[in-house]
C-alpha cells in the first residue's frame, strides 16, 4: 500500500512538471521607442552681421564741378571720384521664420536689420585745381559717399534641406547720413531716403551638441548673404558743393541732378534662434 501511494505521488509530480513546461512563457516588454527630434526653422531669432559694401551703380561716379567765385579763385574746379565708395558695413537683425513641414520644406519669414555704413574716410575728398577761399571746403554733391547708416524690412522665402536653408529676400530699405556729411554735407538737404532691397543667401543651423553652439538648448545659425540696395534720390534738391567750415552750412550747390543711391552689401551673420525642434 505504501509503495502504491508513493508511486501515485511521483506520477502526480511528473505530470504537474510536464504541464508547467507546456505553459507559454511571459513575453519580454517591448523596447522603448524614442523618436529622433526633427529640426525646424520655425521660431524667432536675433543676431549680428558684418561685411563689405560697395557702389553698385552702372554709371561712373567721376565728376568735375566748377567752384563758383567768391568761394574760390576764378576757374577753380573740384574733381570727385568713386575711390571711396566702398567700406565696412555691420549691424544687427531680428526676424521670425515659419517652416511648413519639419525636416525639409518651404520656409517663409520676415527680417528687419539696421546697419552702420562707412564708405571710407576720404569719401568727400576732391582733387582741387585752383584755390578754394579760406574758411570753405568742397564736398561730394552726389550723396552716396555720405551714407552713414541704412536699414531694411524684408520678407524671406526659401527651401530648407534639414539644417541648410537657401532663400531669397526683398522689401523696404531706408538710409541717411550724419548732420555734417549727409547727402551733400547739410542735414536739411533731404538727407533721409527710402527705397528697396533685394538679395539672397544661405544659412546653416549648428547641431545643439556642436562645440560652436554655445547656447546648447537652442540653435545657433550661420549665414552668408548678399543684398542690392537702391535708395531713390531723383532730382529733388541738388547736392552741396561748397560748405562754410565755420558752421558746416552749404553756400553753393552743384547743378547736376541727383541719381539713385545704389550699393551692394556682402555680409556674414550669426543668429540665435529660439526653439530648435
Amino acid at each position: 500500500m505504501t509503495k502504491l501511494i508513493a508511486s501515485l505521488a511521483a506520477f502526480t509530480a511528473l505530470t504537474g512538471a510536464a504541464a508547467a513546461a507546456d505553459l507559454p512563457r511571459r513575453a519580454a516588454p517591448p523596447p522603448v521607442f524614442t523618436p529622433v527630434p526633427v529640426f525646424t526653422w520655425t521660431g524667432a531669432y536675433f543676431g549680428i552681421n558684418a561685411g563689405y559694401a560697395f557702389d553698385a551703380s552702372s554709371r561712373s561716379n567721376n565728376s568735375t564741378f566748377g567752384v563758383p567765385f567768391p568761394y574760390a579763385a576764378p576757374g577753380t574746379t573740384a574733381t570727385f571720384s568713386n575711390r571711396s565708395q566702398d567700406g565696412f558695413s555691420g549691424g544687427a537683425q531680428v526676424g521670425y521664420n515659419v517652416q511648413f513641414t519639419p525636416g525639409s520644406g518651404v520656409v517663409v519669414g520676415i527680417e528687419a536689420d539696421a546697419q552702420y555704413l562707412d564708405f571710407g574716410r576720404g569719401r568727400n575728398n576732391a582733387f582741387v585745381s585752383g584755390a578754394v577761399a579760406p574758411g570753405y571746403y568742397v564736398t561730394d554733391p552726389r550723396g552716396l559717399s555720405s551714407l552713414d547708416y541704412f536699414g531694411t524690412v524684408r520678407g524671406r522665402l526659401g527651401y530648407a534641406f534639414d539644417r541648410t536653408l537657401v532663400y531669397g529676400t526683398g522689401g523696404f530699405a531706408y538710409g541717411s547720413g550724419s548732420a555734417d556729411r549727409s547727402f551733400g554735407g547739410y542735414a536739411g538737404n533731404d538727407s533721409f531716403r527710402t527705397g528697396y532691397a533685394v538679395g539672397g543667401g544661405i544659412e546653416y543651423a549648428l547641431p545643439t551638441d556642436s562645440f560652436l553652439n554655445f547656447f546648447r538648448s537652442s540653435a545657433v545659425t550661420l549665414k552668408v548673404e548678399g543684398l542690392y540696395v537702391n535708395l531713390d534720390r531723383n532730382t529733388r534738391n541738388q547736392g552741396a558743393l561748397v560748405v562754410n567750415a565755420a558752421n558746416n552750412f552749404p553756400v553753393a550747390y552743384s547743378n547736376v541732378g541727383r541719381r539713385d543711391d545704389e550699393f551692394a552689401v556682402v555680409r556674414a551673420g550669426l543668429n540665435y534662434k529660439f526653439g530648435s525642434y
